[in-house]
């Protein structure tokens, strides 16, 4: 499973090493607001923890993600069409300016740490959970050559329910099924563990 995982991350390093519309930060500013409602001005979406955090992301993932709306490679009745009028350019502008914004770390429950932090740094040998630090990174901070996210700090309601989408087949537009294949042997136990961990990581 690891040779796998170093290979499959080479590949997508060099996969999504493409040239890409440059986003200006202010020209996203400027549009930021059909976003905001949900996930607040600067992206840390305070009302609801449903809504992901998208401040301090990377902005390619960002751009994917959008795009990945608008095409219908990744679906949701809110997001779709919010994305559909939008052009590479708009994407890129508003990419850049999530990006650019500092994210606020929460606070994990204290009685998920423990288990949360295992399953996170060490995965689970006897089931064959790999670490999620193989791809996000010790701190959460993902791979953005590799087009991995970053995690650290993110809602844990959010985290939590897109594991069980991709477990579930609600959600399939993770690179070569990486994280479909990740997901299928956690147990909803670990799934919030490690969303709790997740949630109260400082990058």
């Amino acid at each position: 499973m690891n040779k796998w995982l170093i290979t499959a991350t080479i590949a997508l390093s060099i996969g999504f090493n493409l040239a890409h519309a440059a986003g200006n930060a202010d020209e996203g500013k400027n549009q930021s607001a059909i976003c905001a409602g949900c996930h607040g001005a600067d992206g840390n979406s305070p009302i609801n923890p449903l809504w992901p955090k998208i401040a301090g992301q990377h902005p390619r993932y960002i751009e994917k993600q959008l795009k990945d709306f608008k095409s219908g490679a990744r679906t949701d009745p809110t997001m779709a069409p919010m994305a559909l009028p939008l052009n590479d350019q708009q994407m890129a502008d508003l990419a850049a300016y999530f990006s650019s914004q500092p994210r606020q770390i929460g606070k994990a429950a204290a009685d998920q740490v423990s288990a949360g932090e295992a399953l996170y740094r060490a995965g689970n040998s006897e089931t064959g959970v790999v670490a999620c630090m193989a791809c996000h990174g010790p701190a959460g901070s993902g791979n953005p050559q590799a087009n991995f996210p970053a995690i650290a700090g993110q809602h844990a309601a959010y985290v939590e329910k897109s594991l069980k989408d991709f477990r579930d087949g609600k959600r399939t537009n993770d690179a070569s099924n990486m994280m479909q294949g990740v997901v299928t042997r956690m147990s909803d136990e670990e799934m919030a563990a490690v969303a709790q961990y997740i949630q109260g990581l400082s990058r």
